[in-house]
Parts: C-alpha cells; structure tokens; sequence
C-alpha cells in the first residue's frame, strides 16, 4: 500500500491544507478560491520532498462553489504530479448509489481522484461498502470516523453497541475489512488517551490510523508512542494550524520542525 511505502521512505507525517478565512487573512490572501488556490500550491510546494502526505480539508474549498472546486482540482492535480499521497477531507457517508457516487468523486479516475477520502459512519457500517470496494479497486484508503478529537464528540462516541464500545465497534469493522490491506482505516484523535475514547491498543493495533490533533490541538508529535502503543507504527499524524499559521515565508520551516519531533 502506498501509505505503507511512503511511511518508510520519507515518513507519516500529514500537512492539512485548510484554506479558513483567517488563515487566508494571516497569509494575506483573499478569502476567495483564488486565494484558496494559491495558499494550497504553496502547501503543495513546501510539502513536496519534506513529507509524502497532504490532506485538503474540502469544506474550505467548496464553500467558493464552482471555483472552490476547481481550485482544488488543481491543488490535488499537481500534489499528485509531485508524488504527494492526497487524503480528501470530505467526511461522506450515505447509501447504496449514493455513497457509490460520493466515493467515485475523490477515488476513482477523474478530476478530484485522491489517493484517499474520510467518511462518516452514521448511515451504518454496511453503507459504506461501495466506498470499500472502490478502494479495494482503485488501491485507495477509506479513512473511517471512529475517535474525532473535538470534546463534543464525546457525548455521541460514548455511546456503545451491545457490550462495546461505539468506537471499538467501528474499529472491528475497519480490521476486518481491510484484512491488513489498509484499505479501511480509522480516524482516531490524538488530544485524548485511547481508554477516553473507548479503545483499547487491540482495537486499533494493525490499522492504518489517521490522526488528527497534533500541533495547534494539543497533542505533540513526540508522543506518538505513548499515546498509540503497539499501534504507533501505523499511525499518520496530522498537523495543519501550527504550519499555516507560520505563514507564506515560515510554511517550510515549521514543517521540517515538526519532521524533527517525529525524530525524521
């Protein structure tokens, strides 16, 4: 798998590319696509031989419509030239067609292909199985919610499903389905010890995990091992506010100190 390959070249490391209002404002741009386009290019660029991981968080393209969209056509477009692995921050979930149509978007061969997509759970483990299959095609990753690191999610992720856990249940799915092939992955948050979201280093262990909650959230880099146990190895840790807010000259800078933390 090529999260697997790029791991043990050049490291699991993660930069978000989150175009927000105020990070366009601190870089000077403007809240506009073109703005979004332009800070995205530059993510793209400092990335490119620093780490093998972008994720575009897609909400803060498509609030500009059309033009948010094709700005992050190009943005994937040349990660994906420079030899970036694109995770798309979209967070679909849905049924039957729909889900199909949703994972076709950013998995399969088009405009938006990325080398990976986020979905949500909530419509049922089952429904997401047209998104499985297309990674199982295509050599993709669907990244599952599973432990989300914002403190309101806790009130839902508490909840269990006969004697488990809501997140252990959904963790059982994502090891069974990928069969060790990191097809299907987890979100799991890196702000909180595991027993707080209600998994365990078993539930977890084996599974390609994206975590966000590193950096401006909290959580540092240099604890990975604490935090994930046995399950460290697999991990992809996240970061986005601590490099954007350094700013269009420091973007570079701030990536490689966090590369130093992780001891690359």
């Amino acid at each position: 798998m090529r999260f697997v390959a790029i791991r043990d070249s050049i490291g699991p490391l993660c930069i978000g590319i989150d175009p927000s209002t105020d990070v366009l404002e601190r870089w000077g741009l403007s809240d506009s696509a073109e703005g979004a386009l332009e800070l995205g290019l530059a993510v793209v660029s400092a990335a490119a031989e620093r780490v093998g991981i972008v994720k575009p968080q897609v909400a803060f393209f498509e609030r500009f419509g059309s033009a948010g969209f094709a700005a992050l056509e190009t943005v994937i477009g040349v990660a994906r030239s420079e030899k970036l692995a694109v995770i798309a921050d979209a967070k679909r979930g849905d049924v039957g067609t729909t889900m199909r149509a949703y994972a076709t978007a950013w998995l399969a061969s088009g405009p938006l292909q990325s080398d990976a997509m986020t979905v949500s759970p909530y419509q049922g483990l089952e429904a997401l199985e047209p998104a499985c299959e297309l990674a199982d095609e295509s050599g993709a990753t669907v990244f599952v919610l599973c432990a989300t690191s914002n403190p309101d999610a806790r009130a839902v992720q508490s909840a269990t499903v006969g004697k488990r856990s809501l997140p252990s249940t959904i963790a059982a799915f994502a090891r069974g389905r990928s069969s060790g092939s990191c097809s299907v992955g987890l979100v799991v948050g890196a702000t909180r010890p595991l027993v707080e979201s209600g998994l365990s280093i078993d539930d977890i262990e084996g599974t390609l995990l994206l975590a966000p909650g590193f950096g401006a959230q909290g959580a540092r880099l240099g604890d990975i091992t604490a935090l994930f146990g046995a399950a460290s190895r697999t991990v992809i840790p996240s970061v986005s506010r601590s490099v954007l807010e350094s700013g269009p000259t420091g973007i570079g800078t701030a990536i490689d100190e966090h590369r130093r933390e992780l001891g690359l």
